[in-house]
């Protein structure tokens, strides 16, 4: 099955887009519009607003596109123009919520405490034998069939808002954190709690998975 397109430059998008070539609005729609859904189902209550404020974004972008400047890259543009889209809607639906602090369901530890040492032992607070993190080597054929990928969407998608927006932004569609602190408004070391804490919840919600395929593939290679 073939795989997405790669997109041209965005002096040739943005160029095409202006001109109102439909192939290439249907090329970066297919592409961004999958992770627009995501970030945005963070700011309002339901996957149908979530879908409209998508919508909306998309038409917003056919109608400025003229006056899109280069300051940043077309697709910050673009996602800059959906969380306002997407702030905008939740507000009415008095679902929108500040990025300043954690909120009660992002809060607590990330790691199971019963992988630590307890108080009195010897080393307490160090790893349990056998419990410490263990790098992932995902087996090309769990890649392949997407498994992998499909567990991951899944995963993001049960993380509390604010921190599947910032996974999101970060992980999915490959922002760096100046740019996450600018279109979410937030200071950099609330984006990297926020960041930290969302990544070791998938960590968590993963490693079953992965260290099981790892086992399955370790197997396969001693028959």
């Amino acid at each position: 099955m073939a795989g997405p397109r790669e997109l041209p430059s965005d002096e040739v998008l943005v160029q095409r887009l202006r001109a109102g070539d439909e192939e290439t609005f249907a090329l970066v729609l297919d592409s961004w519009s999958g992770g627009m859904l995501r970030l945005a189902m963070s700011f309002v209550s339901t996957k149908d607003s979530a879908e409209e404020a998508v919508q909306d974004t998309w038409l917003a972008v056919i109608r400025g596109i003229d006056n899109f400047e280069g300051r940043a890259s077309l697709k910050t543009w673009v996602y800059r123009i959906l969380v306002n889209t997407a702030k905008a809607r939740g507000t009415k639906e008095s679902r929108t919520v500040p990025f300043a602090s954690l909120l009660p369901e992002e809060e607590g530890p990330t790691v199971d405490a019963e992988r630590f040492r307890a108080p009195g032992e010897q080393y307490a607070g160090h790893w349990v034998a056998g419990q410490e993190p263990r790098p992932w080597h995902i087996p090309e054929d769990h890649v392949l069939r997407g498994e992998v990928r499909e567990l991951i969407a899944e995963a993001i998608d049960e993380l509390p808002p604010r921190l599947r927006t910032v996974v999101t932004l970060r992980d999915v569609a490959g922002y760096g954190s100046e740019e996450v602190c600018s279109l979410l408004e937030i200071s950099p070391g609330n984006q990297r709690v926020l960041l930290h804490r969302g990544r070791a919840l998938l960590r968590r919600k993963l490693e079953s998975y992965l260290f099981g395929a790892q086992g399955v593939a370790g197997g396969r290679g001693r028959a």
